[in-house]
């Protein structure tokens, strides 16, 4: 991997009301000299612009599969990546990822990518508790997959309870650990 030894990530951004703490993220991974690289899901794209992340990431946003002249942005993608974070994290990305579907610009970037995926999982308890959930998640730690998160707190329905997407300062230090340990 060419650049396997550079601050490049690319963070997928999936349909969750936790993707507005996705912005806190990418401003302090840029404050550690992270260049960084935004895919979004077509449902993240419901909760924040894809222009408030090119504005934060100070790249272009990417999306579409088939977009950019018939390039192949989900290679160039994972060429580019030192890691890749996926944050928030749904069940839906969880499930597709353990299940090997590849039907959208993140999840081909993710089979294309020979490096550290870190998957920071935001969503209601029921579903994080959710049998088919837990295992798709152990799977993908057999795999290799890193987690961070989630956390015990006020969730988007005002419950309390494990689902809460981790905080910003903990995921940041946990790419720049899984960075460290296996990127350098």
């Amino acid at each position: 991997m060419e650049n396997k030894n550079k601050k490049n990530i690319v963070v997928g951004i999936t349909g969750s009301i936790a993707v507005y703490k996705s912005c806190e993220i990418i401003r302090g991974l840029k404050k550690n000299g992270w260049n960084v690289k935004v895919i979004m899901t077509e449902n993240a794209k419901k909760f924040v612009s894809p222009l408030t992340f090119e504005t934060l990431s100070k790249n272009p946003v990417y999306s579409e599969m088939f977009l950019r002249n018939y390039e192949e942005d989900h290679i160039k993608l994972s060429d580019f990546a030192s890691i890749i974070l996926i944050c928030p994290a749904t069940a839906n990305i969880i499930g597709k990822i353990a299940s090997g579907i590849c039907d959208d610009l993140l999840t081909t970037t993710v089979f294309a990518f020979d490096g550290p995926v870190i998957f920071a999982p935001a969503m209601n308890e029921k579903m994080w508790l959710n049998k088919i959930v837990k295992e798709n998640v152990e799977k993908l730690k057999k795999y290799g997959y890193y987690f961070v998160g989630p956390e015990k707190g006020e969730l988007a329905n005002g419950k309390v309870g494990i689902g809460r997407l981790a905080e910003i300062n903990i995921i940041v230090e946990f790419v720049e650990e899984i960075y460290n340990k296996f990127c350098k």
